[in-house]
């Protein structure tokens, strides 16, 4: 590994001459390598313990958050808090969030590793090769519901923890795990609860969210798109599929606004940022509603929806208009009656500058752990590391996943929590 090191791995270790020494990191990572079955047993144990949102017809975290406490009580966390959300529909009638601190050489600023404690549903029981909540082990592997998302990396943020008090060894700050619940249906009882009435994070605080990522752990994720959901409804005249001078086909007219959408909006909205993948705004029809039941009648409505993953620096009203623009053309070529409707909006939150102290600290800990370098990038779908940027808090996201969620057969690979806690642990010691 050490002869395959580039050239920028050295530089990076030739500039943080005030982290562990190299004989205290090792050690560190080696604890680390021993508690591969304590991750394995405490992941199984969490997985026995359904977490589901009673928007989803569960009853919440409280069971799943009472054995969690325990696990962080016999590792000895300095400090053990807990923040209930209320909501009368959960078990306890509230929604558990829980920050365990373990104290550093400084108090300021903080690291924080955020994780969440709900998982979805599992969805077609008949999907699952085993019982999703039931965790199997299996060819490195860990199969059940939650297992990789975000059970891997909340596993692996303790025993990055469990880890640094078995080596005897203090961080360089006060260091913070936030495990919240509700963030498969919105965090309103999660962080946007703790951040809305509680005041726990700093501006200068390390903020990282480990629950999106790649296959290599190569990817920072510090920007998203904005996401527009638009529903069109296009009113023409029914008859008779033999006599179409009679009707006004909404079906015709639907596909010609489709196509007019797909041209105005990719022209208008044309700009690349290489940041993102792919680096510009995408406009995608992707559902359609059934019109006619039978071949020979002319549909009298139509009905489409488009997907729209929009660069931050557009803003959606002005997508918005041009689709209203396109939508008139349209209505008075065909004389039809179309409406536009917001579906789903959500607009981008700020960026997590590329050279903040998250991101460099994250790169140095991932390239001194894996010898690989992690580059930040923005995507096109939502994390909950939003409404960090959004409260204006820098908020990096990464972890090593297959992306195998919300997925029948959900997993998580071993090695990758076993080598993020590596990560996280390296992180600890960082100086900045």
């Amino acid at each position: 590994m050490i002869l395959n090191l580039s050239i920028s791995f050295i530089f990076y270790l030739s500039i943080l001459s005030d982290m562990w020494s190299d004989d205290e990191e090792k050690r560190l990572l080696k604890v680390v390598d021993n508690l591969k079955d304590w991750m394995i047993n405490t992941q199984k144990k969490i997985t026995d313990i359904p977490a589901i949102s009673p928007d989803s017809g569960g009853e919440g975290e409280r069971d799943r958050a009472e054995h969690i406490k325990s696990v962080l009580k016999s590792i000895g966390f300095d400090k053990i808090l807990e923040f209930n959300a209320p909501d009368k529909r959960a078990k306890g009638g509230h929604r558990p969030n829980i920050i365990a601190i373990i104290k550093g050489k400084k108090l300021h600023p903080k690291i924080w590793i955020m994780t969440h404690m709900d998982t979805v549903p599992p969805g077609d029981l008949s999907l699952w090769k085993t019982n999703p909540f039931v965790a199997t082990v299996k060819d490195g592997r860990i199969y059940g519901r939650g297992t990789e998302d975000n059970q891997q990396d909340l596993v692996a943020s303790i025993a990055s923890v469990k880890a640094l008090k078995e080596a005897d060894l203090s961080p360089e700050y006060d260091v913070g795990l936030v495990m919240v619940s509700d963030e498969e249906t919105g965090s309103k009882y999660g962080l946007s609860y703790l951040i809305k009435n509680h005041n726990i994070f700093n501006k200068e605080d390390i903020i990282l969210v480990p629950d999106a990522g790649d296959e290599k752990g190569t990817m920072i994720e510090v920007a998203e798109k904005s996401i527009l959901w638009l529903k069109f409804l296009i009113k023409g005249k029914q008859v008779h599929a033999s006599e179409p001078n009679k009707g006004n086909n909404a079906h015709r007219i639907g596909a010609e606004l489709l196509c007019d959408l797909d041209k105005n909006l990719h022209k208008k909205f044309r700009e690349e940022i290489d940041l993102f993948g792919p680096p510009l705004s995408t406009f995608e029809p992707t559902k359609k509603e059934a019109n006619v039941s039978n071949i020979n009648t002319i549909p009298g409505e139509d009905v489409f929806y488009m997907d729209c993953r929009v660069l931050p620096s557009y803003s959606l009203d002005s997508v918005i208009d041009e689709a209203k623009r396109t939508i008139q053309k349209i209505e008075d070529r065909y004389n039809a009656d179309i409406s536009l409707e917001i579906v789903h909006r959500e607009d981008a939150a700020p960026s997590t500058p590329p050279d903040s102290n998250v991101v460099k600290i994250l790169k140095r800990a991932i390239l001194r752990v894996t010898g690989t370098e992690a580059e930040p990038m923005g995507i096109g779908g939502g994390t909950v590391a939003s409404i960090f940027r959004k409260a204006g808090f820098d908020a990096a996201v990464w972890s090593t996943i297959d992306d195998v969620c919300h997925q029948p057969n959900e997993y998580c690979v071993i090695d990758n929590m076993v080598n993020d806690a590596k990560v996280f642990a390296t992180l600890f010691g960082e100086v900045f």
